[in-house]
């Protein structure tokens, strides 16, 4: 039998493989940009037309603005609050190389600093109820290279009283984490494979998104993601007869991870394997109140990367030493105590996207 030497370059090829011209950033980037005094701009930079753009300033208390190509430019969602989807407008269009904003707060105001997160989905489906497992009808827009896709479909529920349901997601595999949002004034919910069962929830889409994880069949009717479809329990944040909007992923080797990790309490903290060298990360504990807090190496292009973002307020990026990340060739390390990412004994939930597989990766 013969060995290969202990080596990188003799890793497998990944699924998205740069040597055959296929790069993660093709399907994740982030671009930072700087307001234009409310004159709204064209932002390049992404390397695709992004499907998925999620914007927030960096430098004041404005709120976060996401916005998808199967809803349309200009109706946007913000993950602090429960506000109806607006239909006022903050992105002008979606571009071949990025998107243009308007003149609001939320993507352009004064001269200040934003982040911009963008995925890339692709392909158009439409599917009807009783087809693929599927008990309602729905549609969107999906990458099952990427593991990605933004699920559209309508719910029977007001409030506590709905039906529970099926809903075709367009990806080959079960997604394993679901980022919910009723597009009528109602808290969004979030499926993580990393959560106790199926039968638990998160919140986001809401002040109260820092919220540790809750029993509730009610959420995802206590059932995982199967390969086609993903369920819905009675409850309007997964159900809304107002109109649901959905984003779906899955880890896909070498380019993205969707699991979690336990805590060790100390600042030398966890080394959180993921395959490649991380361009984004998402981390939330899963049984403390601590919201969900981002890291891009756009923002922090060096180690040790100390910025971060919260996903349920409108806070600017917050600077802290006990909130530490080292991005490496493989994954990440935590190198600080603060809870929210490392209390000792303590599960986080967390979603990467690669800058570069481990097989071409190098230190930062």
């Amino acid at each position: 039998m013969a060995y290969l030497p202990l080596s990188t370059a003799n890793l497998p090829n990944p699924a998205i493989d740069p040597a055959q011209g296929s790069s993660p950033e093709d399907y994740f980037n982030s671009v930072l940009y700087t307001a234009n005094n409310n004159n709204g701009q064209s932002v390049t930079g992404v390397g695709f037309q992004p499907d998925f753009v999620w914007i927030k300033q960096r430098t004041t208390a404005v709120g976060h603005n996401l916005e998808d190509a199967v809803r349309g430019a200009g109706k946007f969602l913000t993950s602090e609050t429960n506000a109806a989807q607006d239909v006022t407008g903050n992105l002008i269009s979606f571009d071949s190389d990025g998107f243009t904003v308007g003149t609001g707060n939320r993507v352009d105001q004064g001269t200040n600093a934003y982040v911009a997160w963008n995925w890339k989905a692709g392909t158009s489906f439409s599917n009807s109820a009783g087809t693929n497992g599927a008990s309602i009808a729905s549609s969107g827009s999906a990458n099952t290279d990427s593991g990605f896709s933004i699920v559209s479909y309508t719910g029977d529920s007001t409030g506590t009283n709905g039906t529970a349901s099926t809903v075709f997601h367009g990806l080959s595999q079960a997604p394993e984490m679901i980022m919910f949002k009723p597009l009528d004034t109602y808290d969004g919910a979030v499926y993580h494979s990393g959560l106790t069962s199926a039968s638990y929830r998160l919140i986001l889409f809401s002040a109260s998104g820092n919220a540790a994880e809750a029993s509730d069949n009610g959420f995802f009717n206590g059932t995982a993601p199967t390969s086609s479809v993903f369920s819905i329990g009675s409850r309007k944040h997964t159900n809304s007869d107002g109109g649901m909007i959905a984003y779906c992923f899955h880890s896909v080797d070498s380019y993205s991870k969707i699991s979690s990790y336990v805590g060790n309490g100390l600042a030398d903290g966890p080394f959180v394997y993921t395959g490649f060298r991380p361009a984004y990360i998402i981390i939330k504990a899963v049984a403390i109140t601590e919201g969900f807090e981002i890291t891009d190496t756009k923002r922090d292009p060096y180690n040790i990367a100390y910025r971060f973002l919260r996903a349920h307020i409108a806070s600017e990026e917050t600077i802290n030493t006990d909130r530490q990340i080292d991005v490496l060739s493989n994954g990440f390390k935590i190198r600080g105590s603060h809870q929210s990412k490392n209390t000792s004994g303590q599960r986080y939930i967390y979603m990467a996207f690669a800058e570069n597989p481990f097989k071409y990766s190098n230190a930062r």
